[in-house]
């Protein structure tokens, strides 16, 4: 019988190199996009487009971003591998893989359940230890495990999010896409003496961020559930 091909150690390598030429030069996130696997974050049908530079749906009106995005956020945070991150929106869980990767700590809050739940199967068999999980309403934060060092926005935010920037420590970053719910300008905002310092990277989409302090779910109709971890 033939013996069977090792797995590729570098399934993401066609990603980092696409994001190195678009700009991205920090090394440690291209090591880890280079040896992340997106393909096993879609869904079945959608795993043909694991490569490709552009958002892909996962079900429930969400995408995993455009793997350019995910690049240009995680750079974004500045992160230098001791803080405690607090990302909003665990989607598909592929950003927060990245993450895991390159802090200390993850805590990730992601209001629909079966995305949860399906993200913490993957990451658990990914052998991800450093992330906590909780399911509810993101844009209030995760106020038990305040304050975090970093905050990433994976969806599109209607205003300054004035309750998970109360949650940043001192000097700490925050990015988040903000605007209206067609585009939005990629922001990147620094505590600093307890008022935002807003800079502003680039134009961009996302979807909603829904919630108390984000947009109203139209589909649902009524409120979140209480928060809850898994």
């Amino acid at each position: 019988m033939p013996s069977r091909r090792p797995p590729d150690p570098f399934p993401g390598a066609a990603i980092a190199q696409q994001v190195r030429q678009r700009g991205i030069h920090d090394p440690r996130l291209l090591e880890i996009l280079a040896r992340l696997s997106r393909r096993q974050f879609l869904p079945p049908d959608e795993r043909r487009h694991a490569l490709d530079d552009r958002a892909i749906p996962i079900g429930h009106e969400q995408t995993i971003s455009q793997p350019y995005m995910v690049a240009v956020m995680t750079q974004g945070l500045a992160l230098s591998g001791t803080e405690r991150v607090l990302e909003i929106g665990t989607g598909s869980g592929y950003q927060t893989a990245v993450l895991s990767h390159l802090a200390s700590e993850v805590f990730t809050i992601e209001r629909l359940a079966e995305l949860s739940l399906r993200a913490r199967s993957i990451l658990d068999g990914l052998g991800r230890t450093n992330i906590r999980y909780l399911i509810g309403d993101g844009t209030l934060g995760w106020p038990a495990e305040a304050p975090f060092d970093r905050i990433l926005v994976t969806a599109g935010a209607p205003g300054f999010p004035s309750t998970l920037f109360e949650q940043l420590i001192e000097g700490g970053l925050l990015v988040a896409p903000v605007g209206d719910e067609f585009s939005q300008e990629l922001t990147i905002i620094r505590k600093q003496s307890g008022r935002p310092e807003i800079h502003s990277i680039m134009g961009c989409r996302f979807v909603k961020l829904i919630g108390a302090e984000g947009w109203a779910d139209q589909g649902r109709g009524g409120p979140l559930p209480p928060s809850l971890p898994v």
